[in-house]
């Protein structure tokens, strides 16, 4: 994985094979941005990594110039990385080993962007976990959005706050506001 735009351009991060990970692809990472791009100034908004794994879009939020960034993962391997890795860049990544829903339904956070990359086999009642917490515990600041990556054969149309969704290979975003 590498950092798309910004401090750090083109930097590669390699993470330990051990992690149970599937890190975002450049592809899709970069295609990301762009749409954000054209809705926030990134080195403006707070953002919430759920699902973070080897940290791939919190240093790309870090490398844009977001201040505020909070990296959850229940693995401590990959928050062991996450903080490495966010100190040798001097990012400001807080990191919070924690399971996603646990996290979601105590933290006292609000943020512009809460972006999730749950595991592709996740049930899609636990898919659905997601956007119901956020937006029951109104956890997006004004104008925020959820977004979810998940794979091409998960449809999350049907849920509650559903906007829209772009394919990128057979990885899909969806975003909620």
């Amino acid at each position: 994985m590498r950092i798309i735009s910004g401090t750090h351009k083109g930097r590669r991060i390699i993470a330990p094979s051990k992690l149970p990970v599937r890190p975002t692809t450049d592809v899709a990472k970069e295609a990301l941005f762009n749409i954000l791009n054209n809705h926030y100034h990134i080195p403006a908004v707070s953002v919430v990594d759920l699902f973070s794994g080897t940290g791939n879009i919190s240093y790309e939020f870090a490398a844009r110039g977001s201040e505020t960034i909070t990296s959850v993962d229940a693995n401590f391997d990959c928050i062991k990385f996450i903080k490495k890795t966010a100190a040798e860049l001097d990012f400001p990544i807080n990191t919070i080993k924690s399971d996603v829903f646990k996290y979601l339904e105590k933290a006292p956070i609000k943020a512009d962007i809460i972006f999730a990359d749950p595991p592709y086999d996740l049930e899609k009642t636990e898919f659905a976990r997601i956007p119901e917490l956020v937006f029951e515990r109104s956890l997006l600041n004004e104008d925020g959005q959820l977004i979810i990556e998940h794979s091409k054969y998960t449809d999350l149309s049907d849920l509650a706050n559903f906007r829209e969704s772009r394919k990128y290979g057979s990885s899909v975003f969806s975003f909620f506001e």
